[in-house]
């Protein structure tokens, strides 16, 4: 009886020795769900160096890493777009997660300045899910009649770029 509370006493001090907190709870990686509607659009993801960790089409679900150093949360951005739509543009960031501060009790030192921070498992990234209602783009001709749209470079679909005429500056 006394060997099994002592097995048991062991078996806790080498998990809040091994790990931190909140790599006990929760993981160095998070599932991200990204969607559109409609669906079928484009998707590209690249972290804080700018480096394309993902790309795909909506729906999907990708894992990224919380971390990307010592202390250092991740950013994320994802660019959705689809032919005849507006692209969207979310970004994705790293949070301290409440976990983190259990390891005050349960971690202890070395969960909160070595494991913790090292894996990025002190982190949750926000938001979870990523959703974009995209807006058409509505191209019109009127025979007869002349108009002026003006709209930013990346709105115009990929198609019409090369159409564009450059406008003279003073």
């Amino acid at each position: 009886m006394r060997s099994n509370i002592i097995v048991s006493l062991a078996a806790v001090a080498l998990a809040g020795a091994a790990g931190g907190c909140a790599t006990i709870v929760a993981k160095s990686s998070q599932t991200i769900t990204v969607s559109s509607v409609p669906d079928g659009a484009a998707v590209s993801i690249a972290n804080a160096a700018g480096v394309a960790v993902h790309s795909g089409n909506t729906p999907m679900t990708v894992t990224l890493k919380k971390g990307r150093g010592y202390f250092k949360p991740e950013h994320y951005a994802v660019r959705i777009n689809k032919d005849g739509f507006q692209p969207h543009q979310f970004t994705i960031d790293g949070a301290i997660n409440g976990w983190y501060f259990g390891n005050i009790i349960f971690g202890g030192l070395i969960g909160m300045l070595a494991v913790d921070p090292a894996t990025g498992a002190m982190y949750t990234l926000k938001p979870g899910t990523v959703q974009a209602v995209l807006t058409s783009i509505k191209v019109s001709h009127n025979h007869g009649e002349q108009s002026l749209t003006v709209m930013l470079i990346e709105d115009v679909p990929e198609e019409f770029r090369d159409q564009l005429v450059p406008l003279a500056s003073n």
